[in-house]
Protein backbone atom coordinates (compact mmCIF):
# COMPACT_ATOMS: atom_id res chain seq x y z
CA UNK A 1 0.00 0.00 0.00
CA UNK A 2 1.72 3.57 -0.78
CA UNK A 3 2.95 5.31 2.15
CA UNK A 4 1.73 8.95 2.81
CA UNK A 5 4.84 10.01 1.69
CA UNK A 6 4.18 8.38 -1.30
CA UNK A 7 1.06 9.64 -1.74
CA UNK A 8 1.48 13.49 -0.97
CA UNK A 9 4.50 13.12 -3.35
CA UNK A 10 2.42 11.54 -6.36
CA UNK A 11 0.27 14.32 -5.87
CA UNK A 12 2.82 17.44 -6.23
CA UNK A 13 4.04 15.16 -9.20
CA UNK A 14 -0.07 15.43 -11.16
CA UNK A 15 0.23 19.26 -10.61
CA UNK A 16 3.46 19.88 -12.22
CA UNK A 17 3.72 17.77 -14.98
CA UNK A 18 -0.18 18.39 -15.56
CA UNK A 19 -0.19 22.06 -15.31
CA UNK A 20 2.93 24.20 -14.80
CA UNK A 21 5.21 22.17 -17.10
CA UNK A 22 2.82 20.96 -19.58
CA UNK A 23 4.13 23.26 -22.05
CA UNK A 24 7.87 22.41 -21.67
CA UNK A 25 7.19 18.89 -21.56
CA UNK A 26 5.96 19.11 -24.42
CA UNK A 27 8.80 20.78 -26.14
CA UNK A 28 11.21 19.01 -24.33
CA UNK A 29 9.90 15.54 -25.74
CA UNK A 30 9.40 16.70 -29.25
CA UNK A 31 12.00 18.36 -31.99
CA UNK A 32 11.73 21.85 -31.11
CA UNK A 33 14.49 23.73 -31.11
CA UNK A 34 15.45 24.20 -27.19
CA UNK A 35 17.81 26.27 -25.00
CA UNK A 36 21.58 24.50 -24.22
CA UNK A 37 20.63 23.15 -20.68
CA UNK A 38 17.31 21.17 -22.16
CA UNK A 39 18.80 20.41 -25.09
CA UNK A 40 21.21 18.20 -22.80
CA UNK A 41 18.90 17.12 -21.09
CA UNK A 42 16.83 15.58 -24.37
CA UNK A 43 20.26 14.26 -25.21
CA UNK A 44 20.37 12.53 -21.85
CA UNK A 45 16.62 11.07 -22.16
CA UNK A 46 17.49 9.90 -25.62
CA UNK A 47 20.37 7.93 -24.51
CA UNK A 48 18.59 6.40 -21.15
CA UNK A 49 15.52 5.30 -23.69
CA UNK A 50 18.15 3.32 -25.80
CA UNK A 51 19.44 2.37 -23.15
CA UNK A 52 16.44 0.76 -21.14
CA UNK A 53 15.61 -0.87 -24.43
CA UNK A 54 18.71 -2.32 -25.19
CA UNK A 55 17.94 -4.09 -21.87
CA UNK A 56 15.49 -5.96 -23.21
CA UNK A 57 14.92 -8.45 -25.51
CA UNK A 58 15.32 -7.57 -29.13
CA UNK A 59 11.99 -9.45 -30.04
CA UNK A 60 9.55 -8.80 -27.36
CA UNK A 61 6.51 -10.39 -29.80
CA UNK A 62 3.65 -11.84 -27.49
CA UNK A 63 5.03 -9.63 -24.34
CA UNK A 64 3.40 -7.68 -22.51
CA UNK A 65 5.31 -4.35 -20.99
CA UNK A 66 4.13 -2.00 -18.30
CA UNK A 67 5.49 1.59 -19.31
CA UNK A 68 5.24 2.86 -15.55
CA UNK A 69 5.40 6.60 -15.31
CA UNK A 70 5.18 6.68 -19.39
CA UNK A 71 5.23 10.67 -20.26
CA UNK A 72 4.38 11.58 -23.68
CA UNK A 73 5.00 7.94 -24.77
CA UNK A 74 8.36 7.39 -26.47
CA UNK A 75 9.40 4.35 -24.97
CA UNK A 76 6.07 2.89 -25.02
CA UNK A 77 6.06 2.84 -28.68
CA UNK A 78 9.15 1.86 -29.36
CA UNK A 79 8.61 -0.96 -27.49
CA UNK A 80 5.50 -1.48 -29.16
CA UNK A 81 7.20 -1.60 -32.37
CA UNK A 82 9.73 -4.81 -31.28
CA UNK A 83 6.29 -6.91 -31.04
CA UNK A 84 5.24 -5.71 -26.69
CA UNK A 85 1.80 -5.63 -25.79
CA UNK A 86 2.38 -2.25 -23.99
CA UNK A 87 0.26 -0.78 -21.12
CA UNK A 88 1.67 3.09 -20.77
CA UNK A 89 1.10 4.75 -17.33
CA UNK A 90 1.11 8.27 -16.63
CA UNK A 91 -0.01 10.24 -13.58
CA UNK A 92 -0.64 13.52 -15.73
CA UNK A 93 -3.42 13.63 -18.35
CA UNK A 94 -2.25 16.45 -20.40
CA UNK A 95 1.22 13.34 -21.16
CA UNK A 96 -1.47 10.90 -21.98
CA UNK A 97 -2.77 13.26 -24.44
CA UNK A 98 0.30 13.86 -26.15
CA UNK A 99 1.06 10.78 -25.41
CA UNK A 100 -1.93 9.20 -27.31
CA UNK A 101 -1.16 12.31 -30.49
CA UNK A 102 1.98 11.14 -30.97
CA UNK A 103 1.61 7.68 -30.33
CA UNK A 104 1.53 5.98 -34.10
CA UNK A 105 2.59 1.65 -33.96
CA UNK A 106 2.95 0.34 -36.78
CA UNK A 107 2.55 -3.37 -36.62
CA UNK A 108 3.31 -5.71 -34.81
CA UNK A 109 2.76 -4.12 -31.13
CA UNK A 110 0.41 -2.15 -29.83
CA UNK A 111 -0.15 0.22 -26.88
CA UNK A 112 -2.54 1.18 -24.47
CA UNK A 113 -2.25 4.85 -22.74
CA UNK A 114 -3.87 5.52 -19.46
CA UNK A 115 -4.30 7.97 -17.08
CA UNK A 116 -3.32 6.85 -13.27
CA UNK A 117 -1.11 5.48 -10.75
CA UNK A 118 1.11 3.23 -11.85
CA UNK A 119 1.52 1.08 -9.18
CA UNK A 120 -2.16 0.30 -10.02
CA UNK A 121 -2.97 -3.73 -10.13
CA UNK A 122 -5.75 -3.61 -12.43
CA UNK A 123 -3.99 -4.18 -15.20
CA UNK A 124 -2.46 -7.45 -14.91
CA UNK A 125 0.58 -9.30 -15.09
CA UNK A 126 3.71 -8.26 -17.29
CA UNK A 127 6.82 -9.54 -18.53
CA UNK A 128 8.99 -7.05 -18.29
CA UNK A 129 8.31 -3.48 -15.99
CA UNK A 130 9.41 -0.25 -17.03
CA UNK A 131 10.00 2.81 -14.91
CA UNK A 132 12.31 5.63 -16.67
CA UNK A 133 13.07 8.68 -14.05
CA UNK A 134 9.29 8.40 -12.86
CA UNK A 135 10.60 6.87 -9.19
CA UNK A 136 13.62 9.75 -8.95
CA UNK A 137 11.31 12.16 -7.24
CA UNK A 138 10.01 10.08 -4.10
CA UNK A 139 11.86 9.23 -0.79
CA UNK A 140 14.49 6.16 -1.22
CA UNK A 141 12.47 3.85 1.15
CA UNK A 142 9.24 4.74 -1.45
CA UNK A 143 11.12 3.78 -4.32
CA UNK A 144 12.19 0.75 -2.97
CA UNK A 145 8.24 -0.05 -2.29
CA UNK A 146 7.24 0.92 -5.25
CA UNK A 147 9.98 -1.18 -6.88
CA UNK A 148 8.27 -4.21 -5.44
CA UNK A 149 4.77 -3.13 -6.35
CA UNK A 150 6.35 -3.30 -9.67
CA UNK A 151 8.07 -6.59 -9.47
CA UNK A 152 4.71 -7.97 -8.32
CA UNK A 153 3.64 -7.82 -11.63
CA UNK A 154 6.38 -8.59 -13.18
CA UNK A 155 7.58 -12.00 -14.31
CA UNK A 156 10.96 -11.87 -15.59
CA UNK A 157 12.40 -8.18 -15.20
CA UNK A 158 11.84 -4.65 -13.77
CA UNK A 159 13.94 -1.50 -14.96
CA UNK A 160 14.46 1.27 -14.02
CA UNK A 161 15.95 4.51 -13.17
CA UNK A 162 17.26 6.74 -9.76
CA UNK A 163 19.38 10.11 -9.69
CA UNK A 164 22.82 8.66 -8.30
CA UNK A 165 24.04 10.76 -5.25
CA UNK A 166 27.08 12.81 -6.69
CA UNK A 167 28.92 16.09 -6.48
CA UNK A 168 27.48 17.59 -10.27
CA UNK A 169 23.70 16.34 -9.48
CA UNK A 170 24.36 18.44 -6.08
CA UNK A 171 25.41 21.38 -7.68
CA UNK A 172 22.68 21.29 -10.05
CA UNK A 173 20.27 21.25 -7.01
CA UNK A 174 21.84 24.18 -5.85
CA UNK A 175 21.28 26.01 -8.93
CA UNK A 176 17.78 24.90 -9.44
CA UNK A 177 16.87 26.48 -6.11
CA UNK A 178 17.68 29.64 -7.56
CA UNK A 179 14.79 29.69 -9.90
CA UNK A 180 11.86 31.21 -8.52
CA UNK A 181 9.08 28.75 -6.55
CA UNK A 182 6.67 28.35 -9.42
CA UNK A 183 9.20 27.45 -11.70
CA UNK A 184 11.09 24.78 -10.10
CA UNK A 185 10.46 21.06 -10.98
CA UNK A 186 9.46 18.48 -7.97
CA UNK A 187 13.01 17.67 -6.75
CA UNK A 188 14.51 14.68 -7.62
CA UNK A 189 15.76 12.16 -4.24
CA UNK A 190 19.32 11.64 -4.52
CA UNK A 191 20.59 7.87 -3.67
CA UNK A 192 23.90 6.43 -3.58
CA UNK A 193 23.85 2.88 -5.35
CA UNK A 194 25.29 1.44 -2.47
CA UNK A 195 22.32 2.31 0.07
CA UNK A 196 19.41 1.57 -2.29
CA UNK A 197 21.10 -1.69 -2.82
CA UNK A 198 20.80 -2.51 1.11
CA UNK A 199 17.52 -1.22 0.91
CA UNK A 200 16.54 -3.78 -1.99
CA UNK A 201 17.96 -6.23 0.26
CA UNK A 202 15.94 -5.87 3.07
CA UNK A 203 12.64 -5.26 1.01
CA UNK A 204 10.35 -8.54 1.42
CA UNK A 205 8.70 -7.39 -1.37
CA UNK A 206 11.93 -7.96 -3.89
CA UNK A 207 12.70 -11.52 -2.40
CA UNK A 208 13.41 -13.68 -5.05
CA UNK A 209 15.01 -10.56 -7.01
CA UNK A 210 18.41 -9.46 -7.59
CA UNK A 211 20.02 -6.33 -8.87
CA UNK A 212 21.71 -6.66 -12.40
CA UNK A 213 22.94 -4.54 -14.56
CA UNK A 214 24.18 -0.91 -14.01
CA UNK A 215 24.67 1.97 -15.67
CA UNK A 216 25.17 5.55 -15.22
CA UNK A 217 24.20 8.44 -18.40
CA UNK A 218 25.40 11.81 -17.84
CA UNK A 219 24.87 14.59 -20.40
CA UNK A 220 25.40 18.47 -19.29
CA UNK A 221 21.98 18.82 -17.04
CA UNK A 222 20.72 15.32 -17.36
CA UNK A 223 22.04 12.83 -14.81
CA UNK A 224 20.47 9.58 -14.02
CA UNK A 225 21.29 6.03 -13.28
CA UNK A 226 19.83 2.55 -14.48
CA UNK A 227 19.66 -0.59 -13.06
CA UNK A 228 17.74 -4.08 -13.67
CA UNK A 229 16.24 -6.28 -11.27
CA UNK A 230 15.70 -9.91 -12.34
CA UNK A 231 14.54 -12.99 -10.92
CA UNK A 232 17.62 -15.18 -10.30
Amino acid sequence: MPTASYAERRGELRTYFDRTAAEAWARLTSDAPLGRIRATVRAGREEMRSLLLGWLPESLHGARLLDAGCGTGALAVAAARRGAAVVAVDLSPTLIGLARERGTVTAPGQVQFHVGDMLDQGSGRFAHAVAMDSLIHYRAPDMVRALAGLAARAEHSVLFTFAPRTPALAAMHAVGRLFPRGDRAPAVEPVSEAALRRLMAREPGLAGWRPARSQRVARGFYISQAMELRRP
